[in-house]
């Protein structure tokens, strides 16, 4: 049978310290959650649509209006 070896591998002090590990973090305070959440609200795609439908019906009351607008000042 082989017997364990007696030679052990020495660790190596990092300096300066390594940093912490990515996996481990503080967890998130109870204000940015809540922030986050507000945000998700007002950035989600349902909110999005609903935007731009208004956004292209402004755009087109002012084209509406600016076509209008010069008809009236050419006298057609």
């Amino acid at each position: 049978m082989n017997k364990p070896s007696k030679i052990r591998k020495k660790t190596v002090d990092l300096h300066p310290p390594a940093r912490p590990s990515r996996i481990r973090r503080d967890p998130r305070h109870v204000a940015e959650e809540q922030q986050l959440l507000r945000n998700a609200w007002w950035e989600s795609r349902e909110w999005e649509i609903r935007l731009a439908i208004v956004g292209m019906v402004v755009f087109a009351l002012g084209i509406t209006a600016l076509v209008f607008d010069i008809g009236h000042l050419l006298g057609l």
